[in-house]
């Protein structure tokens, strides 16, 4: 049986997640396993190996103690860090991301990402649009869009995989909805306890057809009554569903005791214990690890969420008492991330992105903490053959707001399209009405990055 769960958790806003899904095993009545299964073998697929790691920060991370400091800011605006430089001459960062400043020439910082709604949710992170005004369906994801067009490199592999561990108390990170696309383009959810089950207990190839050929019959009818696209693309879900039963190419790449310890040790293990509200982790860089492993064994997109970052304060420990912990692991995981698609050769095929739902406030709170603050937020990019080595856009003296060259979540979807070899000024997806509907909205490539 494949298992691929989590537990409902809460943030500060107290919104719950949706839960996890939980997948069957391969029973006479119905495969459930295909339900979850997100690539179409349709004809046309691009061959193309280009892929996409996008890093949540859930919780909204502060980016005036990351990579955008105002050491001329009064105390209570600056907080406690200070800037370091990098190996690019004026560029600063924070003094907790020293490996980070070693290879700046490698990243991209944005600095004035607008637009964010104050929402602890990862939906527009996932999707580049507003919450509000959706179409019949739901938007989907840019992972489930790029499984539309692209499909899968390998039916042995989903084009679309999303990682997330359990934490306690606290709502954790969606990996991305299908929307209007329908479950086939949904992310493939494989967790700890799941990835031992991804092989054929006890059943034989030759009953494995027999079920097979039993599933055709009993999705003859089901397909009539299809109104939601249940159904569309069946064939192709149970194709993906026995080419991962039988070939071990998604197991494999999920199981980290292949690599070398002393890869493992340079992305730092972190912690494998759920979190509490406001403790620092889980931090799981394993995390990291697998997303390379994922888009080398033909994964088109992984998406993780990383540690814990909505951190207004006492009694759950200060911004600062939790930037201590957060900030080294993922300065650890993110660069050996990038340092190790650069030995593959596999950096300038796979974009990098790393980002929050939102900024914290320029003032620091009487808890010790940084509150929500939509009003500007940062980003982190990398690989994906881009123009690194550089920021993109300011915020005034108190990183209060967007000074200037402001970068709209659809600029940064628009990008991640663009280096995919996705033109967003043609492509399109079909939603629940039969209309077209473009990849963003109104939104170009990021000019300074292609």
């Amino acid at each position: 049986m494949i298992t691929l769960f989590g537990k409902q958790q809460r943030l500060c806003d107290g919104l719950p997640r949706r839960e996890f899904l939980h997948a069957g095993g391969l029973l006479a009545g119905g495969l459930t396993l295909p339900q979850l299964l997100r690539a179409e073998a349709a004809s046309g697929i691009s061959h193309s190996r280009k892929s996409v790691i996008n890093i949540f920060l859930s919780g909204g991370p502060p980016h005036q103690d990351m990579f955008d400091l105002k050491p001329e800011a009064p105390v209570e605006i600056r907080g406690e860090f200070s800037p370091i430089a990098t190996n690019v001459p004026g560029i600063d960062i924070c003094e907790h991301l020293p490996l980070m400043a070693k290879m700046m020439d490698r990243l991209t910082i944005i600095r004035s990402v607008v637009g964010a709604e104050e929402r602890h949710a990862a939906f527009q992170c996932q999707t580049g649009r507003s919450f509000s005004r959706q179409p019949q369906g739901g938007w989907p994801s840019m992972g489930s869009c790029i499984s539309r067009l692209m499909g899968p490199v390998d039916e042995a592999t989903p084009a679309f995989v999303g990682l997330a561990p359990p934490m306690k108390n606290s709502t954790w990170a969606d990996p991305g909805q299908a929307g209007f696309l329908g479950p086939s383009h949904a992310p493939f959810l494989p967790n700890a306890q799941g990835r031992g089950d991804m092989i054929l207990n006890g059943v034989t190839p030759t009953r494995l057809d027999n079920r097979k050929a039993l599933l055709r019959q009993f999705d003859q009818f089901r397909r009539e009554a299809d109104v939601h696209r249940m159904m569309e693309g069946m064939d192709a879900w149970q194709r993906q569903a026995f080419g991962i039963l039988t070939s071990s190419r998604l197991a494999s790449a999920l199981d980290l005791e292949q690599e070398d310890i002393k890869l493992r040790d340079r992305y730092g293990r972190g912690s494998t214990e759920p979190a509490g509200y406001g403790d620092a982790g889980p931090l799981l860089n394993d995390y990291f690890l697998t997303a390379r492993r994922l888009v080398e064994a033909g994964v088109r997109i992984v998406t993780l969420a990383y540690g814990r970052w909505d951190w207004h304060g006492q009694p759950h420990g200060t911004n600062f008492e939790n930037a201590r912990g957060h900030l080294p692991m993922l300065d650890q995981g993110v660069t050996a991330l990038i340092q190790d698609l650069e030995a593959r050769d596999m950096l300038d095929d796979v974009t990098v992105l790393v980002w929050g739902e939102f900024g914290r406030t320029p003032k620091i709170n009487s808890n010790g903490g940084r509150d929500h603050w939509p009003r500007v937020s940062c980003a982190l990019m990398a690989g994906g053959g881009m123009k690194t080595g550089q920021v993109i856009g300011s915020t005034n003296r108190y990183a209060e707001e967007a000074k200037d060259r402001p970068v709209t979540f659809g600029e940064i979807f628009a990008t991640i399209y663009h280096n995919l070899g996705i033109d967003v000024n043609s492509a399109t997806v079909t939603d629940l009405s039969g209309r077209p509907m473009y990849l963003v909205d109104r939104a170009q490539p990021i000019r300074e990055l292609t």
